[in-house]
């Protein structure tokens, strides 16, 4: 909490922050076009099996409609349109008679396409599915890439909370948008789905960085009583990226172009990001308070508060003693589940934030990615899904709602002391409230 002092004096919210948030507004309007890409350059276009006699000019006869050669070629799927897995082996002439019936052909008339398949293109002109044939027997595939993605924002949400404590937020931030930048980029050229897939990992690892290392300097730069405001924005940018998405994917029809649109803008992003300044709380605790003061003066001279100047070396390490010693103290993951307060609130203190952080976001990504894999069993049992992802949410809506205390206007604790301490004097806060509200009725 005394780094929230140290911030006032810096100027507390003015135009750097303002900046910030403009900064930090580019990359969320792009992720979402990353993350629901696969809805759109994934998507299952209308086919069927190869034919000779349909797609093999020479073999088509001149008097034939197209109805016609499909009737004698393909046979009818379980909605009476033409099979999109299956084709005769051989042209089944007597279909053309006005009198056949379902009986005039069986089930070892027919083989899989084993020619490939022909592909509707009038919505997309060319998917990831078109491109190697994750249709019938491969449909699996399909969510399986999309899984492999969500998995790389769960193992980076985890690598990137560790590498933040130890190497500072800026320079991941920088790395890891060029890292989704040149393996998105990469991606359409991939020769074949195993490296498609790799590629999507690598793009999801750096995206879990960009996530983790924007979050936590947003919130290390703002006041307490600003934060919600400013989540709020970024939220609502968010949430804009994932609209504008749907009318990007409307005007590029080729999933490659897709890709390229939405992953090229993060070389510009990886450059704009260098102005930021680094976490001067981070470089507090790291014993580096001479390049602290520096961020801390830009930061001021930016907001245009003069009184900066009395920001000194010793003022610093004064109102960061007890941070600093804390975070001298031997810290492990496993504090997040030892101490009893932080069971609940387990990403409240500073020196295993990105730890901690990075840990939530694994656990939500986990999540993600389950969910294609679910949903690949409605195959077998289509109300499973469904029922899923109802009770889950439900359950963890009510875990939310009884078991986690209020935040709202509470400065975020920098420590685990301070947590304890914020815990302790809410509790005698109450005692006191008990003892007032008894008095009163006496």
């Amino acid at each position: 909490m005394a780094f929230s002092k140290l911030l006032e004096q810096a100027g507390g919210m003015g135009l750097f922050q303002t900046l910030q948030v403009l900064t930090f507004i580019l990359p969320c309007l792009v992720i979402p076009s990353q993350m629901l890409l696969e809805n759109f350059s994934a998507a299952v276009p209308g086919h069927r099996c190869w034919t000779h006699m349909l797609d093999n000019g020479s073999a088509v006869p001149a008097n034939m409609t197209l109805k016609a050669l499909l009737t004698i070629s393909i046979p009818p799927g379980p909605n009476w349109e033409p099979h999109q897995c299956r084709r005769f082996r051989q042209p089944q002439w007597q279909l053309l008679d006005p009198n056949a019936t379902a009986t005039s052909w069986s089930e070892a008339d027919t083989e899989p396409c084993v020619d490939g398949w022909v592909y509707d293109r009038s919505v997309f002109t060319s998917t990831i599915v078109a491109k190697w044939d994750l249709v019938c027997s491969s449909q699996g595939l399909k969510p399986l890439s999309q899984s492999i993605f969500m998995s790389g924002i769960l193992v980076g949400s985890f690598i990137w909370g560790l590498v933040s404590y130890r190497f500072g937020r800026k320079p991941m931030l920088s790395w890891c948008c060029l890292q989704l930048a040149v393996a998105g980029t990469s991606t359409i050229f991939a020769p074949t789905l195993v490296i498609y897939c790799g590629l999507r990992f690598v793009a999801a690892f750096g995206m879990a960085g960009i996530l983790l290392s924007s979050l936590t300097l947003m919130v290390e730069w703002t006041m307490t009583s600003r934060r919600a405001a400013t989540m709020t924005v970024v939220g609502c940018a968010f949430s804009a990226g994932q609209a504008a998405l749907g009318g990007l994917a409307f005007a590029l029809r080729d999933w490659r172009t897709l890709q390229l649109a939405a992953s090229v803008p993060f070389f510009a992003i990886s450059l704009i990001s260098w102005w930021l300044p680094e976490s001067a709380r981070w470089l507090i605790i790291k014993g580096k308070p001479d390049q602290a003061l520096q961020e801390l003066r830009k930061v001021a001279r930016i907001n245009g508060h003069k009184e900066a100047k009395n920001l000194t070396i010793e003022v610093l390490m004064s109102s960061m003693e007890e941070e600093a010693a804390a975070a001298k103290e031997p810290q492990s993951v496993l504090d997040l589940f030892c101490v009893p307060v932080l069971r609940w609130r387990s990403c409240a203190m500073l020196v295993v934030k990105m730890t901690a952080d990075g840990i939530l976001h694994s656990v939500g990504r986990l999540g993600a990615m389950m969910g294609p894999l679910i949903l690949m069993s409605r195959q077998a049992l289509p109300l499973l899904p469904p029922l899923l992802y109802g009770i889950i949410s439900i359950a963890s809506s009510l875990v939310v709602l009884f078991f986690l205390p209020e935040t709202q206007g509470l400065p975020l604790p920098d420590t685990i002391q301070d947590l304890e301490s914020q815990k302790s004097t809410a509790a005698q806060g109450n005692r006191q409230e008990a003892v007032t509200v008894e008095s009163t009725s006496l």
